[in-house]
C-alpha cells in the first residue's frame, strides 16, 4: 500500500517560491555601479505638405473633419427617432440580385457590381451588394441581414477609404 503524503498550504507556498529561481531583488540587487545608457529621443513623423497645405496622402485635416461632421449630421437626421420610412419595390427576391442588375435609389439608377456574404452569423447572414453610379463612378454598398432584408436595408457611400451611411427613402429593383 502506498503512503499518502499530506502537504499543508504553508509547505506548498514555500516550495513554489524556491522552485522559480531567485527573486527580482536578488537578481538585480547588485547593479549599484552599473551606468545605463540614456534612452533615445522619440522621432516624430513629419507629414509632407504640397503647395496648398494638403498632406501628400490626399486630404487636408480640416477637410476631413468637415466630412466627418457632415456624415454625423446625415446619420443624426436619419436615425434619431429610430423609425425608418423606406419604400421597397422589388421585382424579384433580394437574394437573386446579381452583377449587372439595375437598382434605383430615390430615382437615381445604380448598377450592381457584386453581391456577397459580408459576415456569417450562423443564424443569419450579413449581406452586401456593391453598387456604383455609372455616371460618376462613385461606389456604394447596400447592406442587409438575410432573414429580415427590408427592415435592415442600409445604404453606404465610399468616401476616401471608409463607407459612410446615407439616408434614402425609396429603393427598387
Amino acid at each position: 500500500m502506498a503512503k499518502k503524503k499530506i502537504i499543508n498550504k504553508k509547505d506548498e507556498d514555500e516550495n513554489s517560491e524556491s522552485e522559480g529561481g531567485m527573486s527580482l531583488d536578488d537578481a538585480f540587487g547588485d547593479d549599484e555601479g552599473v551606468e545605463y545608457a540614456p534612452s533615445k529621443p522619440r522621432k516624430e513623423k513629419k507629414k509632407k505638405k504640397d503647395e496648398e497645405g494638403e498632406d501628400e496622402e490626399g486630404i487636408d485635416e480640416n477637410e476631413l473633419e468637415g466630412e466627418l461632421e457632415e456624415a454625423e449630421e446625415t446619420e443624426g437626421k436619419m436615425g434619431e427617432s429610430g423609425e425608418r420610412n423606406i419604400t421597397v419595390k422589388a421585382s424579384k427576391l433580394i437574394a437573386k440580385i446579381k452583377k449587372g442588375d439595375k437598382i434605383k435609389i430615390d430615382g437615381k439608377e445604380y448598377e450592381v457590381d457584386q453581391h456577397y456574404v459580408l459576415m456569417d452569423h450562423k443564424t443569419t447572414k450579413e449581406m452586401a451588394i456593391e453598387i456604383f453610379d455609372p455616371k460618376t463612378d462613385k461606389d456604394y454598398q447596400l447592406r442587409y441581414f438575410s432573414d429580415q432584408a427590408n427592415e435592415t436595408l442600409d445604404l453606404y457611400e465610399l468616401q476616401e477609404i471608409i463607407f459612410v451611411k446615407k439616408a434614402f427613402k425609396k429603393i427598387e429593383w
